[in-house]
């Protein structure tokens, strides 16, 4: 019998060495479709796409648009005028140029710009890119411009991949080595962590070629997040069973079912709950908020299928040796329990629940506010952390030409047309040049030049301008026009997203809970804990980061994930409170049992959570960066505060209601905690010391009224097993 169990061992993992074979081609593949321009994010709809999608068409195809930058701080001399005028004369000569490049000086002398464009890379990248640095390569000044920018922003998209990936797998090994205390245990979920990742890269190509869901440097880098966080979630479910089984039953095969049959359940409803709310962003119209929700569900589900699979396998193939030096043996018992934290925040709000849910109310109140100090849109060239040659080139225009245009907003217009729209344009007010530009397919290119900087406030206004006085059928798109669409999507994405993840959420809990109660207290925490985490970066985006601008997607992106993973925690501590409750525990009671015995799976959970968000922070794109805060800000409020006393004291206060119209809230029984074991701490049964690390076991403990407490059972915590303690 037992060479079959191990026979089932090892043939899980044949069929995962054939899955990872299969998966190998299309894994391969994910870098080549991602697509990470401004465009690339923006609906079909949006006059930008349809701009880009128009001047593809054209004769030559899409250009490349380029700025040539010439400085010197004390004031360029004839022979930098003449090197520049020589460079430029080469450029022209080794590249077809839709036009010749004409010398605009600034007024003080210092700065001259060519602006230079050129159709021979037509859409491919990989020649844009060596167009870019062929021209680098040929001018001794800075080049920068739209081309140049996308091409920058490409490179260091392609960059992240390596650094995200080794940093996340970092973080995780440390954290996992802290928690188990195990040379060799570690090691073991963080390679199925892998395998998942691998997993979930082919299984998102195999997407986007069969339903075109867009895939950027974004959605790709917040997947392999999630997969180690989550799955490393998951496993630290499975072990922490996993190891209180193998006490009791002397067969790792039996050990490892009993463990999957407990602790799975949860798993799933945890995992459902995360991959529901993603699969929300497809409402969105943003394409890359669109091809974010199921890019992140695939992490999830692959995190789940592996650790539910693979990690099972692998730990029953490796025994009980695996945990060395902190062997599980069979028939032994764990030491003997100290007091928890978990019991003590327990006690702290059981005494005081209505002081401590206003005083965390108000604090997570006034940390909101802080949102009132996010700073504006972000710009295109205060997008990366680092200073890219691009971005360079801007801000030294930017200096040069400070009431001055320097990168054109694009207007297409029926051929037909174009000769009124070219008058219309150089009527609008904020226009200060508007020249025919290439035609083709029945359309007209106009050039326009604003007569304020890109993406200030003024040419903003320009672009509206623009398209109110030009009217249906014309677009006006360039750089500017694609960061003003993105900015309108994004707001109108809110406005739809935001609900819809809310009621759905809402519904998964009601189901899971049968109240309806619970859920609006559960979704209340996370909505507040996401004002509070935006708050938060509101007070240091600036301050403490430099971040000169916000990324338009950022509040929608941090709800959905801060509202599903939040929730997902959420389930842990009632799902628990719910049984203690079906046991005949009063409410109260029974809300400060399930902290105390869940307390450690949350905590566990969230501190590695926080983390591989936190990895984020340090990539040089602000989006990722302030993205990557804000959820691990969230994590933790929601890990820290939330869960352990608003929840909590809420649940103290509301007693059998917080279970309405369930059955619960029928139950009779009373509902003061006073003197229970559970809120005193007196009789509890906290974490051991024997190899978990930072958890609370769960048991099934029960409180009488007379300040004695019994706990009987054993944990599912992902700390160590808690102790049966009778006082």
């Amino acid at each position: 019998m037992e060479g079959r169990r191990r026979i089932v061992g090892w043939g899980v993992l044949a069929l995962w060495v054939i899955v990872i074979a299969l998966a190998a081609p299309l894994a391969g593949k994910l870098g080549d479709v991602q697509r990470d321009r401004a465009v690339d994010y923006l609906p079909a709809s949006a006059d930008s796409t349809q701009v880009a999608e128009i001047t593809e068409q054209m004769p030559g195809g899409d250009s490349t648009d380029l700025v040539l930058v010439y400085h010197r701080d004390g004031g360029l001399t004839p022979a930098d005028e003449a090197t520049a005028a020589r460079e430029v004369a080469q450029v022209a000569a080794e590249h077809p140029l839709t036009s010749p490049p004409r010398p605009v000086p600034s007024e003080d002398g210092t700065t001259l710009l060519y602006a230079v464009s050129s159709t021979e890379p037509g859409t491919d990248e990989a020649a844009r890119d060596a167009f870019v640095h062929a021209v680098r390569e040929r001018v001794s000044g800075e080049v920068g411009g739209p081309g140049a920018l996308a091409t920058d922003a490409g490179e260091v998209y392609a960059s992240l991949d390596g650094p995200l990936l080794y940093t996340t797998v970092a973080v995780v090994a440390i954290l996992l080595i802290i928690i188990y205390r195990s040379p060799f245990l570690w090691l073991v979920p963080l390679l199925v962590a892998g395998v998942a990742d691998y997993l979930s890269m082919a299984v998102t190509y195999a997407l986007h070629q069969g339903f075109d869901i867009s895939v950027s440097g974004q959605s790709t880098g917040v997947m392999t997040i999630l997969v180690f966080g989550a799955g490393t979630d998951y496993a630290l479910l499975l072990v922490s069973r996993y190891r209180e089984e193998l006490r009791r039953t002397p067969r790792p095969y039996d050990a490892m079912t009993a463990a999957l049959r407990g602790c799975g359940p949860a798993v799933l409803a945890s995992c459902g709950t995360v991959a529901l709310g993603m699969l929300c962003l497809l409402a969105a119209d943003m394409n890359s908020s669109r091809g974010m929700g199921p890019t992140a569900a695939v992490g999830v589900v692959c995190a789940l299928v592996a650790m539910m699979t693979l990690l099972p396998a692998l730990l029953v193939v490796l025994g009980r040796r695996v945990f060395w030096p902190l062997i599980p043996a069979y028939g032994s018992k764990p030491k003997a329990a100290r007091r928890s934290l978990f019991a003590a925040m327990g006690s702290s709000a059981g005494r005081r629940p209505l002081a401590v849910l206003l005083t965390g109310a108000a604090a997570l109140a006034a940390l909101a506010l802080g949102a009132l100090n996010l700073p504006g849109a972000l710009k295109q060239e205060d997008s990366f952390s680092t200073t890219p040659e691009a971005v360079a080139a801007m801000k030294t225009l930017a200096t040069a030409y400070p009431q001055t245009g320097t990168q054109p907003i694009t207007v297409i217009a029926p051929a037909a047309d174009s000769s009124s729209a070219l008058r219309t344009a150089r009527r609008t007010e904020g226009v200060a040049k508007a020249e025919l530009g290439r035609t083709g397919d029945g359309w007209t290119e106009i050039s326009v030049l604003a007569s304020h900087p890109p993406q200030s406030t003024a040419e903003t206004a320009t672009i509206r301008e623009l398209r109110s006085a030009l009217g249906d059928g014309v677009y006006v798109g360039g750089p500017s026009a694609e960061q003003l669409d993105m900015a309108d999507t994004s707001a109108r994405d809110r406005t739809l997203v935001i609900p819809l993840v809310l009621a759905v959420v809402l519904i998964v809990l009601a189901l899971l809970l049968r109240s309806l109660v619970a859920p609006l207290l559960l979704v209340a925490a996370v909505v507040a804990v996401w004002g509070a985490a935006l708050g938060i970066g509101g007070l240091v985006f600036e301050a403490l980061f430099g971040f000169e601008g916000t990324d338009p997607g950022l509040a929608l992106l941090s709800f959905v994930f801060l509202v599903a993973l939040g929730v997902d925690y959420g389930i842990f501590l009632m799902h628990r409170m719910r049984e203690e409750c079906l046991n005949g525990t009063a409410t109260g009671t029974a809300a400060l049992t399930a902290l105390r015995t869940t307390g450690g799976v949350i905590a566990s959970a969230g501190l590695v959570l926080a983390a591989t968000f936190a990895v984020l922070v340090n990539m040089p794109m602000v989006q990722l960066a302030e993205l990557g805060f804000v959820i691990a800000i969230g994590v933790l409020l929601d890990t820290f505060l939330v869960r352990t006393y608003l929840v909590t004291s809420a649940s103290v206060l509301l007693g059998r209601t917080v279970w309405w119209p369930g059955p619960l809230a029928k139950q009779d029984g009373a509902e003061s905690v006073a003197g229970a074991g559970a809120a005193s701490g007196d009789g509890v049964g906290a974490a051991s010391g024997d190899g978990d690390g930072a958890g609370v076991g769960s048991g099934s403990g029960s409180a009488s009224g007379d300040g004695v407490g019994t706990e009987t059972g054993t944990g599912t915590g992902s700390g160590s097993e808690s102790t049966p303690v009778r006082v």
